[in-house]
């Protein structure tokens, strides 16, 4: 037996190569989640978004004196790099991913000092956040960073496979994501640094990190998220006219209610693809964070509910491999949940800041808002969230071999 190996009396701290089980569908009588339906789910996700994103930005491209079909064409362009990267996952073994994991988090962490002190940098609507290189389209580093943060913490926790966990276990994380909240913090780009820091915080939930380090983590990253969020007058402003609407209705309050207000114009059916009013300049840039008040104009209750279906569907799916992993394949199921939860996590906030739960915070809805880089990351995000269901058929019922 190799030193890798261990002993039969402790399964759960042996480590295995799932993808070297064979196919095995369905024992004892109890299914495994078929990547089928996953699949579906991806496809019409990114079907769905297509569709909405092109209504939402006709009109949009139109006044900029562009084409019509501007930006689903660039949307489009993105969805198809996003499959072939989705394709390319699913022939290159886990075990070669693992080997990548700290060259991507590096490479992510360049992109970002690229991003901020060289002239690549780009910067728009007030965030220093996308990079251009050459004749490449513009992207954001910060997209990838969030990927490679999440490999990064499945990694470095599934080799740790113990109850309790030393300070280096929890420090060497911990100070991994605070620079990169940093970086992004610094590109003045307030709600992604809210996203990544919710993932990493749920990543250290579930890997076991005791409440007193916790606690810790939360004071350390409210601190100086207060202080960034003082210092801008707008975001004060942006705060002020969440906890009190009737402020200044005409002015903060002003796309939000408008959002509202197009929502309630879909009713039960909605307006009908394309006859969405409130995008006729009543909602700036509606192909952006408020596609979702669009799509609710447009297709109505029905409209909402299918929506609200396909993210369920995709979060149960995700969130149940994760559990059906955890004993054997741990990186396989860190990796699920942070994806899923990164996913899932940004959907809801989005929704909340369109429906009026929380303040505007310039966050674009997975799959459907414009946003090539977005777009990509997510397409290619569900195609290793594919490959890992597909080899769970033959895994989480079946008990591996050693070696």
């Amino acid at each position: 037996m190799s030193k890798s190996s261990y002993s039969m009396s402790k399964p759960m701290d042996r480590r295995y190569d799932i993808d070297t089980i064979e196919q095995q569908p369905k024992v004892n009588g109890q299914h495994t989640i078929a990547p089928f339906t996953y699949l579906c789910v991806v496809i019409a996700l990114v079907g769905f978004g297509l569709i909405s994103m092109y209504s939402a930005s006709y009109d949009e491209a139109l006044r900029m004196n562009l084409s019509g079909s501007y930006f689903f064409t660039r949307q489009l362009v993105f969805a198809i790099i996003g499959f072939a990267a989705f394709i390319l996952i699913q022939y290159i073994p886990m075990r070669i991913m693992r080997l990548f994991v700290w060259p991507l988090l590096i490479l992510s962490g360049l992109l970002m000092l690229m991003t901020l002190f060289t002239p690549f940098g780009v910067t728009r609507l007030g965030s220093k956040r996308w990079l251009e290189l050459g004749p490449l389209p513009s992207f954001q580093p910060s997209e990838l960073l969030k990927v490679s943060m999440v490999l990064f913490m499945s990694a470095w926790y599934a080799e740790r496979q113990t109850e309790k966990h030393g300070v280096v276990d929890i420090l060497v994380p911990v100070a991994l994501v605070g620079t990169g909240a940093v970086l992004i913090v610094a590109q003045r780009d307030f709600s992604s640094a809210i996203v990544f820091l919710g993932i990493a915080f749920a990543m250290f939930i579930i890997v076991g990190i005791k409440l007193r380090w916790m606690l810790l983590f939360i004071l350390a990253a409210a601190f100086p998220a207060a202080v960034f969020l003082l210092i801008e007058p707008y975001r004060i402003q942006r705060l002020i006219g969440f906890l009190f609407p009737d402020f200044d209705p005409s002015g903060i309050n002003w796309q939000v209610n408008n959002s509202l207000k197009a929502m309630a114009n879909g009713g039960l059916w909605g307006t009908g693809i394309g006859k969405g009013q409130y995008k006729l300049g009543l909602l700036p840039e509606v192909q952006n964070d408020f596609i979702f008040a669009n799509i609710i104009e447009e297709t109505g209750i029905i409209g909402l509910l299918i929506t609200f279906t396909l993210f369920f569907l995709f979060s149960y799916l995700g969130f149940k491999t994760y559990r059906n992993l955890l004993e054997h394949y741990k990186f396989e199921a860190y990796t699920m949940f942070g994806f899923t939860c990164a996913i899932i996590w940004q959907a809801l906030i989005n929704i909340a800041v369109v429906t009026g739960l929380l303040p505007p915070t310039g966050l674009p809805l997975p799959f459907f808002s414009q946003g090539g880089t977005s777009l990509l990351v997510v397409i290619a995000e569900s195609g290793l969230m594919y490959k890992i269901i597909c080899n769970t058929r033959s895994a989480i019922h079946r008990e591996p071999a050693d070696g």
